[in-house]
């Protein structure tokens, strides 16, 4: 009994240790350029943030609107700190990007909120953008939620709504994504956009 036994284990350790040469050239290949999983970029040259906004005289009054998104640079972080140009070059004109890297971004508005006329129920929504360097840039909120980010699923969009574009003074090296109400206390709600020389506004306004 005792020879049958170590007889089974050294066949099953010889077939553990087999498997990964059973793999062929092209299957090896495949595996290594597989795109990465969910998450799989949090925490590295990218980062990921929650970055939230207190809408109104305060939470209990008022409500929070969050949103996390990857963040990355402008400044190639593997590349021995070599500049990338962004809109118009990572980032292209008028077509839809995922706003960030990663994961799709998340937006998530504890009551409903108002956005160029429309009013969107409080739940999750997958934000991404539209920059036009001579026309409207949009920014567009999507019930297709929990995906990688790429490529971005236009099918499923709740509302497009139209952005303010500004040239700032500074560069702005890492994707920035602010939430603030404008005015303080007040509320009514700004989103903003800054990377490069470049930031998109986008107005709204807490119903409650």
């Amino acid at each position: 009994m005792k020879k049958i036994t170590s007889s089974l284990l050294v066949a099953v350790a010889a077939l553990v240790c087999a498997s990964p040469l059973a793999l062929s050239a092209a299957d090896q290949k495949k595996a290594q350029k597989a795109p990465p999983l969910p998450g799989a970029g949090t925490g590295g040259n990218t980062p990921h943030v929650t970055t939230s906004g207190v809408i109104g005289p305060n939470r209990n009054d008022g409500g929070m609107v969050t949103i996390t998104y990857g963040r990355p640079h402008a400044v190639h972080p593997r590349k021995g700190g070599e500049p990338r140009k962004i809109w118009g070059g990572l980032v292209a004109w008028d077509k839809a990007d995922r706003l960030g890297a990663d994961e799709a971004t998340t937006l998530i508005n504890q009551h409903p909120i108002e956005v160029a006329g429309t009013v969107l129920p409080s739940g999750a929504y997958t934000l991404y953008i539209i920059p036009s360097e001579k026309g409207t840039s949009k920014l567009a909120f999507s019930k297709n939620i929990g995906k990688w980010g790429v490529p971005v699923d236009e099918t499923k969009d709740v509302l497009r709504a139209d952005l303010k574009k500004e040239t700032l003074s500074e560069n702005v090296d890492q994707l920035t994504i602010t939430v603030e109400a404008s005015p303080a206390g007040s509320m009514n709600g700004l989103i903003k956009i800054k990377w490069e020389k470049t930031q998109f506004s986008l107005p709204f306004t807490l119903k409650k």
